[in-house]
């Protein structure tokens, strides 16, 4: 086949244009162009094209099988670190350092984990932990109410650690010969509490083991001192309810501040609805108003003459007769019953009445009378900075 001289041309063009790219050099001999000696050669042959030394191979083959070999293998590491956070919610230092040590073995990684962790809880275990949450659970004629510790308010808001609280206060439910008596309120024992076999189910927390155990594991994984510091059950008679409400709920059964108040009628066949209602109304007052105790007779000798005293004291600054000053006395000592005793305290939801007039009320209403057999309030973290300050002031007595 042949090829006009135009055609030729413009194919030698080409493959000249092609050859220089390929050449290592460029003269500009006698020409003065700058083009390669090679390419301004029309009568190469394709021998001799054979013989033009050509370029050394390229070294970024190599590099580029390296680091895509080296990224292939970062992504595996990386999708083991987050497998093993999403497992154990451990910071991610601590998921690296622990895969890396185990040769990135993930079950091995995770041994590593909780056995540091276990070290590190209980290093941290005497700790200030004054956040945390209130965990309630209940049924019909009782309620459990325990208190779970934390050293911050972030980890009182994580998930497990509410999952926790929440399994420890259900079992604590289940904990037989912890009320003492038929009904009220009573403490349920700390050796109780600790040795309460739990069957948790969470991603994250799983199993049978015991509530310290639970605990420690908890702790570990979120780095923080982690504690059960108390519980307490209310339970009402066979024909009674136990009202409860909880303040600062993040969740149904978890809160800072819970009030209980357990209320009985005397007819056994009177409806228990309009009771449960205003039950609930009297467990939200006693969250706001603090009641101390439940009648004026039940005020203690002690806290009686300590506020006769100083309010004796105020009166007398007045310059009046002690007769003038009995009186005065006698009037703010109502006073102070009506801010200290939850019969004779103002109703929250209607300061109209107090509680004694909003339990008559009630009784008429159902067709029995209607009693408050017992209360009680507990707040998250009351009385640890007290405990803390006095326990500092010791140390240091006794550094001295």
């Amino acid at each position: 086949m042949g090829f006009s001289g135009g055609a030729m041309r413009c194919l030698g063009s080409i493959l000249s244009t092609r050859m220089v790219s390929r050449c290592p050099t460029t003269a500009s001999g006698g020409n003065g162009r700058g083009f390669s000696s090679c390419a301004l050669n029309r009568g190469v042959t394709e021998a001799q094209t054979s013989l033009i030394p050509l370029r050394a191979p390229n070294t970024q083959c190599g590099s580029a099988l390296f680091l895509r070999r080296f990224s292939v293998e970062a992504s595996d590491h990386m999708s083991l670190i987050k497998q093993l956070r999403q497992r154990t919610s451990a910071p991610m230092k601590d998921v690296k350092a622990a895969l890396v040590d185990c040769n990135w073995e993930i079950e091995d990684a995770l041994k590593e984990l909780r056995r540091r962790g276990m070290v590190l809880a209980s290093k941290k275990s005497s700790r200030l932990a004054s956040e945390g949450l209130l965990a309630l659970a209940q049924n019909e004629s009782k309620a459990a109410l325990i208190e779970l510790n934390c050293e911050t308010d972030f980890v009182a808001r994580n998930e497990i650690f509410q999952f926790l609280a929440l399994a420890l206060a259900k079992q604590a439910l289940l904990v037989e010969g912890s009320s003492q008596q038929v009904s009220g309120v009573c403490p349920i024992a700390s050796e109780h509490l600790e040795d309460m076999k739990l069957n948790l189910e969470h991603p994250k927390i799983s199993g049978k083991k015991t509530a310290q155990n639970a605990i420690t594991e908890v702790a570990a994984v979120m780095g923080e001192n982690i504690k059960l510091r108390r519980g307490f059950m209310m339970s009402t008679a066979s024909h009674g309810v136990v009202s409860t409400y909880l303040h600062a709920s993040p969740q149904r059964g978890l809160g800072r501040i819970a009030g209980i108040v357990s209320l009985e009628v005397d007819d056994k066949i009177a409806q228990l609805d309009a009771i449960q209602r205003i039950g609930s109304e009297l467990a939200m007052h006693v969250v706001a108003a603090k009641p101390l105790f439940l009648t004026k007779e039940l005020v203690s000798t002690d806290a009686l003459e300590s506020e006769r005293e100083i309010l004796k004291s105020q009166a007398q600054n007045t310059g009046k007769s002690q007769m003038a000053i009995d009186k005065i006395v006698e009037g703010r000592l109502r006073k102070y019953y009506e801010e200290v005793v939850l019969m004779e305290q103002k109703f929250i939801v209607d300061d109209s009445v107090n509680v004694k007039t909003l339990l008559d009320k009630l009784s008429k209403e159902v067709g029995s009378p209607v009693k408050i057999k017992s209360f009680f309030r507990m707040e998250i973290g009351e009385g640890i900075q007290r405990l803390e300050a006095s326990s500092t002031s010791e140390n240091l007595a006794e550094a001295v």
